[in-house]
């Protein structure tokens, strides 16, 4: 199992370091893919419903608990 891979995001114009496994890169690209969305909207997304939570968690732990909901959505509709 790899590493984190740190990556850099623009978000609301803002240049902002990312840590994530590369299995969790891959799954953003194929979310943002999906959605038809480039990567770092998609972040930036996650970025606004993480930081209106109570209990914001950092940016790397909303978007790996994003796309945990997703893939769980996606095989409860399956």
């Amino acid at each position: 199992m790899a590493g984190p891979v740190k990556r850099s995001v623009t978000i609301a114009g803002h240049a902002t370091s990312l840590s994530l496994e590369p299995i969790f890169w891959t799954a953003l690209e194929e979310a943002a893919a999906t959605d038809g969305l480039p990567l770092s909207a998609l972040v930036a997304r996650i970025d606004a419903v993480r930081v209106q939570a109570q209990d914001a968690a950092n940016l790397a732990s909303a978007i790996r608990v994003w796309l945990f909901e997703r893939a769980r959505a996606a095989a409860n509709c399956d």
